[in-house]
């Protein structure tokens, strides 16, 4: 039985879906508060107009002295008519302190009481608000008309709700325009933005960078080798656990700290100048080849990165070569080949000058040896004339080799530390 997995969405395109959400959720607040902020100022608008028509009316003279007439509506339904007509306005009433209309945009209403409670201007006061009466719902403003001090009647301004919320959904239109063509702006911008960040990010998917991360830390902190990283500000950026082990300190600590707080002169001169090739430097008991990029470009500080190689290990068995490869020029010097020893050759020297012409194996039992070595040390002797070999032809078959010191009457040979001065 097999199982099927869905195919997950690529970086390109989470990154494009994520950027059009927010895109598309910060133009939709932007287009409601602009939305409210419109229906807001077209009231507001219509308020002050209105405000201004009443008022200007509750101050004329003509209404005023009107009141006084025997029919107060030949004089002022004119005026109110006019003045309605040039500011846009759905009616202009004026009543008198029982509510009478004295004009209206129906002249049949006139004569009739109001159908809204007038008490708020007849008290002296200024209403502002919506009310629905014989045109249907307005906005409207009433204020008090005074003579002398008393209020003999009210002048009420209106515009129909319907006409305002008409005005409001045709800005509506052009708020909801301008809100698409941000939208279409911020899609194309989000594709750019993803694919500039894919670029940038060589085309991984985020598994992809994970595992290198986690990859790179494994590796980085694993290598023998030490890794320090420097920005152009000389602030270590980056310290894996073989160079804080180096430096005797903890990675956490190198990490943020200043290169010339923590590394000796020598790492120092190494990181600015650069080291392709590497250059020994004591860290302690530790010997390490310090190689570094450099931190500096054309004068320009840039950043750099040190590596750090343990060579302590390695010193040490250079050393112990060189020393082995002294004492063998030093035999060779002295003129013994491989393999033999100068303290047993004087051993072998003097027990041949205590036991002249004996045998190999009448030396090598005096000495405890093997007859092969001891033979060898005789025979070394004999090549280089300080001592004689002649043959001994009393044993059977094959004629054996006996040895003797060159000169008797000189005693023993040279000690080894004398012959080696030879």
């Amino acid at each position: 039985m097999t199982t099927t997995h869905a195919p997950r969405m690529t970086l390109r395109v989470q990154l494009l879906l994520l950027q059009a959400a927010i895109v598309f959720l910060v133009t939709l607040i932007a287009g409601i508060t602009a939305g409210v902020v419109q229906w807001g100022t077209i009231r507001d608008a219509y308020e002050d107009r209105m405000m201004a028509v009443s008022q200007s009316i509750a101050s004329m003279p003509a209404v005023i002295d009107a009141f006084d007439d025997a029919d107060p509506s030949a004089t002022i339904q004119p005026l109110a008519e006019t003045i309605r007509e040039a500011s846009d306005l759905t009616y202009v009433v004026v009543a008198n302190a029982d509510g009478i209309r004295y004009s209206h945009p129906d002249p049949a209403r006139i004569g009739e009481r109001v159908s809204t409670d007038p008490s708020v201007p007849l008290s002296g006061r200024i209403y502002t608000g919506t009310q629905t009466g014989t045109l249907g719902t307005t906005w409207r403003v009433k204020v008090p008309i005074f003579q002398e001090g008393e209020v003999i009647g009210t002048a009420s301004v209106g515009i129909l709700e319907s006409q305002g919320r008409d005005e409001f959904f045709g800005n509506l239109a052009w708020i909801i325009g301008a809100m698409l063509a941000a939208v279409l702006m911020g899609l194309f911008g989000s594709a750019w933005v993803a694919a500039l960040i894919r670029r940038r990010i060589q085309g991984l998917e985020p598994d992809q960078i994970s595992a290198l991360v986690r990859n790179q830390e494994t590796t980085l902190h694993g290598l023998s080798e030490g890794v320090i990283t420097v920005d152009a500000a000389g602030v270590i950026t980056l310290a894996n656990d073989a160079a804080a082990r180096f430096l005797d300190t903890d990675a956490a600590e190198l990490t943020g700290a200043r290169a010339e707080d923590v590394l000796g002169a020598e790492l120092l001169e190494v990181l600015r100048e650069g080291e392709d090739a590497g250059r020994p430097v004591i860290l302690g008991p530790r010997v390490v080849v310090a190689r570094s990029t450099g931190a500096r470009d054309g004068g320009a500080a840039v950043d750099a990165t040190l590596l750090l190689r343990d060579h302590t290990e390695l010193h040490d068995v250079v050393q112990r070569v060189e020393a082995a490869d002294a004492i063998i020029a030093f035999r060779q010097r002295a003129g013994l080949p491989k393999g033999l020893s100068a303290e047993t050759l004087e051993r072998v020297s003097n027990a041949l000058a205590g036991h002249p012409d004996s045998s190999a194996s009448e030396i090598g039992a005096v000495l405890q040896m093997s007859r092969v070595s001891t033979r060898r040390y005789l025979e070394h002797l004999a090549s280089t004339g300080r001592a004689v070999r002649s043959l001994d032809y009393s044993t059977r078959g094959r004629p054996g080799s006996r040895y003797r010191v060159n000169d008797p009457s000189t005693g023993p040979v040279e000690t080894a530390s004398q012959y080696m001065r030879h």
